[in-house]
């Protein structure tokens, strides 16, 4: 089966369970790996038979952007959900990152990842 991959889609949103968070936007960081079969995408060179894209970055970005969750886990699969609406994506795998998680630790990011 063959993949779409979207790597380092970057939206502000209010996502988090501690009060700061649940008001002020901060960075995400979002992988989107879609399985889908682009056989027809393939030998027609037709954007009606595959995934589009730039259509999937847009309703992924509205979702970290206007949408509110409390935990990753909830917006991982949000997403999730976003690309699975499409009939041709088999399955979806998503990452999501905080980037600037509220820790007591020196890091990169926390993140998520579900499979749907």
């Amino acid at each position: 089966m063959d993949r779409i991959l979207i790597s380092g889609l970057r939206e502000l949103g209010v996502h988090g369970v501690l009060p700061e968070e649940q008001v002020r936007p901060q960075p995400f960081e979002v992988d989107v790996e879609l399985v889908v079969d682009v056989t027809s995408a393939g030998a027609s060179d037709d954007l009606e038979d595959t995934v589009d894209y730039s259509a999937l970055c847009e309703a992924v970005r509205r979702v970290v952007s206007s949408e509110q969750y409390r935990l990753l886990e909830r917006l991982a699969t949000r997403i999730a959900e976003v690309c699975r609406a499409d009939p041709r994506v088999v399955s979806a795998i998503i990452e999501v990152r905080k980037l600037n998680p509220p820790v007591r630790a020196m890091l990169d990011y926390v993140a998520v990842r579900v499979e749907r």
